[in-house]
């Protein structure tokens, strides 16, 4: 794997040039309102942070208003997402195992997981179980923590759960990691849980459990949340890393007894709770993993106990600093989020608060849940999502070209004000309309289910949003757009996992979102745009088929688009290793690029649009 970093990229012309004037405009505009919600009191700003929810929905949104509204005149597009579960023939239902206890994984669970099972080439759709809790009444009948539903090529699907082996895992499930373990083609999977986590490797559509051979069950007793696969060592073989989430059990979960005036027993927040470190597994080829964690210098400890610091929910794996090696990043529960940046395969140093991620604009660590990363500007510049618990706005750190120093924008980016009242887990970015430019969408839900007791603004089921990226039109680059115009996307659902897929094959991603004790929803996209799109899976050298660490350019209509190979993102989720892109109204490919995780890089010659490509990496040298 090379380990000289990528080059700079330009700014894309003219166009560039005023997205600079205009971000840094926008900038010092939000400079100045977060001076003006400290010294103008007078203005009624200063409630913006002090004041209580329902005084927050008053004012707040007024004083925002013109940070987060396109020109009048400016038209908003419609991007219907219809429910198409039933239709389709997904019939799962999530249990959590709830009974009254009030116990904190039965509101974290919902996993998900698009995977191509038996090489059809088309997405498959697992989804995660979590109760009810063993030695519960049911609990022998239950059939598991894992469903798999094929997906037949018609717009339904059929379970073959059994038929692919998953039948009857008793665990209590949270999110899977997809990945080919063995260079051999096929996604394998790997179950968090809280518990013993599980192993199974895929023998021609059929899952086989190798754990305990593998070493990579964990601690008996510890919550693991979500996990992914990535290459850390440039050896082909992908590695696993576990995010896990407090040090729990029931006991300890009664000793705390969080309680809310009104309600009674609640279900706690992780502070109550003592941090975990990460699990790192190295793949040692042959099924085999080995814990490195120590080793590999992920443990972080708070300078004063020497105890875990971490509360982790999720993760993201992507190469940050462009030196060629894949980073990963952890988004924590009320602590600060950790970076681990990659040196060179010989371990991880962690520099989240020096690469500006660790804490949200005001210094302070939120409820960090889901996460992801894209190139959302077109100029080089990155932006990192995370969802955040009530009352925290969702986070928006971006990086211009060729930095790793990030800055929470979630002000002057329009996503910020919009997205305060919401309590936000799974989040995505998407190119809802093709129009080449990346949307985000959330996935929102309470952890109480009886939060509108005693805080009005609440509701435990609540409304995703769909924030589209308004381009140059617009006085902030994303709108938050009304509930009449994404279809429903906002019903409300007590929202977790999100992960994009083109399951039906048109072109647009379709999502799947998943909730907490009841079922998920599979809302296929029927914007009707009629813009153009490419999508891209790419089948790299064996032992990395799915050449995680790639990175994808695409040029078209003087517009460029990057894509990184890998499927961790979001919350308890997994995406598809194809890669998307819109090109609005452009109707042929400029440029097309692959550069392989090995650093070599080849030029694609695309002839059409509005289809879907392999590319394959070429034999190496004898």
């Amino acid at each position: 794997m090379s380990n000289e970093p990528l080059p700079p990229h330009d700014d894309a012309g003219e166009e560039g040039d005023d997205r600079i004037i205009g971000r840094a405009f926008r900038t010092s505009l939000g400079v100045l309102l977060v001076l003006g919600l400290v010294t103008a009191a007078a203005l009624g700003l200063r409630s913006l942070l002090s004041a209580p929810p329902e005084q927050i929905v008053d004012e707040g949104r007024a004083a925002l208003e013109s940070l987060r509204e396109p020109p009048k005149g400016t038209e908003l597009p419609a991007l219907p997402f219809v429910d198409v579960t039933s239709e389709a023939g997904i019939d799962f239902v999530h249990r959590s195992g709830a009974t009254g206890e009030r116990l904190l994984p039965e509101t974290m669970g919902g996993g998900v997981a698009w995977l191509d099972h038996d090489g059809d080439g088309l997405e498959d759709l697992l989804l995660v179980d979590s109760g009810p809790w063993p030695g519960a009444a049911g609990y022998a009948e239950w059939p598991g923590a894992l469903r798999l539903y094929r997906n037949r090529g018609d717009g339904r699907f059929e379970d073959v759960t059994a038929a692919a082996g998953l039948a009857g895992v008793k665990s209590y499930g949270m999110g899977p990691a997809v990945g080919d373990i063995d260079g051999d083609g096929d996604a394998d999977l790997f179950l968090a849980a809280v518990g013993p986590n599980r192993l199974f490797r895929n023998e021609n559509g059929r899952f086989v459990e190798i754990t305990e051979g593998a070493g990579v069950a964990g601690e008996a007793e510890r919550w693991s949340s979500s996990a992914g696969f990535f290459d850390m060592d440039g050896d082909g073989l992908p590695e696993l890393w576990v995010v896990n989430y407090v040090e729990w059990s029931r006991q300890r979960d009664f000793e705390v007894d969080y309680r809310l005036d009104g309600i009674g027993r609640a279900y706690g927040p992780p502070s109550n709770f003592p941090g975990t470190d990460s699990y790192l597994y190295r793949n040692l080829g042959g099924g085999r993993f080995e814990d490195i964690s120590a080793a590999a210098g992920i443990r972080v400890a708070h300078a004063q106990t020497g105890l875990p610091v971490g509360k982790g929910l999720a993760l993201i794996t992507q190469d940050l600093d462009g030196d060629g090696w894949t980073d990963v990043m952890v988004a924590n529960d009320t602590v600060r989020n950790f970076v681990f940046r990659n040196l060179g395969g010989k371990g991880f140093e962690e520099v989240g608060e020096a690469w500006g991620l660790g804490y949200d604009r005001n210094g302070q660590a939120t409820g960090a849940m889901g996460i992801d990363l894209g190139e959302v500007f077109g100029d080089g510049s990155r932006a990192i999502a995370i969802g955040n618990f009530a009352n925290e706005m969702s986070s928006f750190y971006v990086a211009h070209a060729g930095s790793a120093q990030f800055a929470d924008e979630a002000i002057v980016a329009g996503i910020g004000p919009a997205s305060r009242l919401a309590l936000s887990f799974g989040v995505q970015f998407v190119d809802a309309d093709l129009d080449g430019r990346l949307d985000l969408v959330q996935a929102n839900g309470h952890v109480e289910n009886e939060i509108a007791r005693v805080q009005q603004s609440q509701q435990y089921p609540q409304s995703a949003q769909l924030f589209w990226q308004c381009g140059q039109a617009c006085r902030s680059d994303f709108v938050s757009l009304p509930e009449d115009r994404i279809g429903d996307l906002a019903v409300p659902m007590v929202g977790r996992g999100v992960a994009a897929a083109d399951f039906d094959r048109d072109g647009d991603p379709d999502l799947v979102l998943t909730q907490v004790g009841g079922p998920p929803r599979l809302l296929r996209n029927d914007q009707a745009s009629g813009h153009h799109w490419l999508s891209v899976s790419l089948r790299g050298r064996a032992p990395n088929t799915e050449a995680l660490g790639a990175l994808v350019t695409l040029e078209a209509g003087g517009r460029r688009q990057q894509r990184s190979a890998g499927r961790n993102r979001s919350y308890l989720s997994q995406t598809p290793a194809e890669l998307y892109f819109g090109l609005g109204t452009t109707p042929a490919i400029d440029r097309l690029e692959v550069r392989w995780p090995d650093g070599s890089i080849d030029e694609v010659r695309v002839e059409s649009v509005d289809r879907h490509v392999v590319i394959e990496q070429a034999a190496a040298a004898p």
